[in-house]
């Protein structure tokens, strides 16, 4: 049999050539990103990640269990879990939350007396120091936007009316006069 002179291909070992080939056919790893296929629809932003009181923050109450590989999927790298483990019996969150590939803190704010310098402190550090975008969360959010507005004036620095307004945007609603305590401002007027 003559070859074509212009068709040249080289001679593979069938070795090399099946490795190839089985190697393009591997998914990507675990902690590779996938890249959805052009023309793909963006994956859906979970619920949890409707409110984001301050950049790079995230704050919610609970997630579901099976939310947490859609929140990674948003970018988030670190979740902050305000619950005490006795308001979830049963529920191994922090399993969860790592099983999904995200780092997992708790601090927790059992009610309006836990919102503390000490407390924002934490939730302050655990935002510094995390990769990526956080979720912090508690059963509503309303611990979770006081704590955030206590940490923004505390840790951040930020005006403590803004810090107040990111504090309700983040889910602050009958916690708003420990925060005001907290952070020595006068109490709230009443219309």
């Amino acid at each position: 049999m003559q070859s074509n002179p212009r068709l040249r291909f080289p001679r593979l070992p069938v070795a090399m050539l099946a490795a190839s080939l089985a190697a393009a056919a591997l998914p990507a790893s675990a902690g590779e990103p996938s890249v959805p296929p052009p023309g793909a629809p963006e994956p859906a932003v979970p619920p949890s990640l409707a409110r984001q009181p301050l950049p790079r923050v995230y704050s919610a109450g609970q997630p579901g269990p099976g939310e947490w590989t859609a929140i990674a999927a948003q970018g988030v790298t670190t979740i902050v879990d305000l619950r005490p483990d006795a308001e979830r019996p049963g529920r191994d969150e922090a399993a969860e939350v790592r099983a999904a590939g995200l780092d997992y803190r708790q601090i927790p704010v059992a009610g309006p007396r836990d919102l503390t310098p000490e407390a924002a402190h934490a939730l302050w550090q655990a935002i510094e120091t995390a990769p990526g975008q956080v979720l912090v969360h508690c059963a509503s959010g309303n611990r979770a936007g006081a704590l955030l507005a206590i940490a923004a004036v505390r840790e951040g620095g930020m005006a403590p009316e803004q810090a107040l307004a990111a504090g309700r945007k983040g889910g602050m609603a009958n916690t708003e006069a420990r925060v005001r305590e907290v952070l020595g401002l006068p109490a709230a007027d009443r219309p």
